[in-house]
């Protein structure tokens, strides 16, 4: 058994949010597109290792609730669905080029963490968020996943 590890996952709230999680339950984490999130999911994440729900390109971009990896990596079906937006053409189901994982809703914060608040602590300033901005998932050191929820009024 493998040492529980923590995340940070984007999404923004207008395509999908906390609450959309809160009630499905349990989602795909389809549609990336950028190999070194696909990395993340494929050969890093696994089965009860947790993470943060961020909701991006919103002001202020916070960080919402928490998410558990509930399934091993599997293809993205979206990757073969032609009328998808998603949809690569260079990938085939005897090779394919996208992985995902399913998540869980754990919980929706009732004090989100704004991105502002997270920069006031300086513990929390060498987050992965700051230094790869633009990566859609981002590793979380124990520490600062247990200080974000102490912020969030976990």
């Amino acid at each position: 058994m493998s040492k529980k590890q923590y995340w940070l996952m984007k999404s923004e709230p207008d395509a999908y949010s906390i609450d959309d999680l809160k009630r499905d339950g349990q989602i795909r984490w389809s549609g990336v597109r950028n190999y070194e999130a696909r990395n993340i999911m494929r050969d890093k994440m696994n089965i009860g290792d947790r993470a943060f729900f961020y909701h991006s390109n919103v002001k202020p971009p916070v960080i919402a609730g928490e998410m558990e990896v509930c399934t091993e990596p599997y293809p993205d079906p979206l990757q073969f669905d032609p009328d998808s937006k998603y949809f690569d053409p260079k990938s085939s189901e005897s090779d394919p080029r996208w992985q995902l994982i399913d998540v869980k809703f754990v919980q929706k914060f009732e004090k989100p963490v704004t991105r502002d608040e997270l920069k006031e602590h300086e513990d929390l300033l060498e987050m992965q968020l700051f230094k790869r901005n633009r990566l859609s998932i981002t590793e979380v050191t124990e520490e600062q996943y247990k200080k974000i929820l102490k912020l969030a009024g976990e």
